[in-house]
């Protein structure tokens, strides 16, 4: 048996137990602290790392009595990290192992607080280990640090969805997922469930098998400019169109992209808007947040109309390389996009309801007669 050394997301104990894979009463802990290491925040993410430090004392906990499977579980959970297990003594006499980065993987940067952290990203990370663990001896670890981005959008989208608010009026009922795999997963996933749920009659329906695709939360934004009276659309190839059989496969849309973990729908709206348009959002005024396709999917939508400058010269084309982006931006003016809309002409249902709602709201943006008041979004 072997001990282990840990000062950093691991002594949060939800995640240590879905990692180890067994509740923390079946683990055998105690405090303990690393004389000669200084742990640190890392400035490329929200996890801490540890350092050589003459005089410094790193404080974490000793786990004892690790199999070789346990062993296992934490390689393929800190695989992408790039860490060696380096035997070390413990202020205390013990002897132990820790897991220590590879030298120059990552900046320290300032003081690290595990309760800070625990605020802001204990329940995503949590998410995102259990998909993480779910892939041992079923994928490569590699393949699951190439999806480990989406796999954080993911978790972030869970998180999201816990703070959701909304249909006040619809059952409450009960639900048994008997059976939940996941037939694929690279970029989305797919998921196969089989469940039974209560009836409106307050009866149990018989089961249920069903497939649901898993994206991730998205931020979409129209800029309108209210002085101007015109709004920015972009135009790109969407796989939707270009899967079902369409002949138009390049769609007009609003600007729009995935929630990045720990950020904001507001502030996805106001990054996707410098990165598609080159454009600074003033107000944001939310259209409504929707799921895109319920029966089928768990993508949600966090629609904007944003307030912005719209001068002739800003369009153009741009996005990011990086992620296979060519995007063509348009200006229209408000009755041009209205004509569209009442002609059916618009193929993409947030553009469709955000040109309802700037309808709705148009003269109220109007008469306040500015787009240059920050909302602090």
């Amino acid at each position: 048996m072997r001990h282990l050394f840990i000062y950093g997301t691991l002594r949060h104990l939800p995640l240590l137990e879905l990692v180890l894979g067994r509740p923390a009463g079946a683990i055998d802990l105690s405090e303990a602290s690393l004389p000669g290491y200084r742990v640190s925040a890392a400035a490329e993410g929200p996890f801490p790392t540890i350092e050589v430090c003459e005089g410094a004392q790193a404080e974490g906990l000793l786990v004892q009595g690790l199999s070789a499977d346990d062993f296992a579980r934490l390689d393929f959970y800190e695989g992408a990290f790039d860490y060696d297990l380096v035997p070390v003594t413990l202020a205390e006499g013990q002897a132990a192992e820790v897991y220590l980065p590879q030298p120059g993987r990552w900046t320290a940067q300032g003081p690290w607080s595990l309760a800070q952290w625990e605020a802001d990203w204990a329940a995503l990370s949590c998410h995102a280990a259990r998909e993480v663990m779910s892939y041992m001896g079923k994928r490569p670890r590699a393949e699951v640090d190439a999806m480990f981005p989406m796999i954080r959008r993911r978790a972030h989208q869970q998180v999201l969805a816990e703070q959701g608010a909304h249909d006040p009026l619809t059952l409450n009922g009960k639900i048994k997922v008997t059976d939940r795999s996941r037939v694929y997963a690279k970029f989305f996933a797919l998921d196969e469930i089989s469940l039974r749920h209560e009836t409106f009659d307050g009866g149990i329906s018989p089961q249920i098998d069903r497939a649901v695709f898993i994206g991730a939360d998205a931020a979409l934004v129209l800029p309108y400019d209210p002085l101007r009276d015109r709004v920015l659309l972009v135009e790109q190839i969407r796989m939707g169109p270009l899967a079902r059989g369409d002949h138009t496969c390049w769609q007009l849309e609003p600007i729009a992209g995935h929630v990045d973990p720990g950020e904001t729908p507001q502030a996805a709206a106001r990054r996707e808007a410098q990165e598609e348009a080159g454009i600074t959002l003033s107000v944001l005024e939310s259209v409504g947040n929707v799921y895109a396709s319920p029966g089928n999917a768990t993508e949600f939508f966090h629609i904007f109309v944003g307030l912005a400058d719209l001068p002739d010269h800003i369009i153009g084309t741009g996005g990011l390389a990086a992620e296979g982006e060519d995007i063509r931006s348009h200006l229209m003016s408000f009755d041009d996009l209205m004509a569209l809309a009442d002609a059916q002409a618009l193929a993409n249902a947030p553009l469709v309801a955000s040109a309802y709602w700037l309808a709705r709201h148009r003269e109220r943006l109007r008469s306040e007669g500015t787009t240059a008041k920050p909302d602090g979004t």
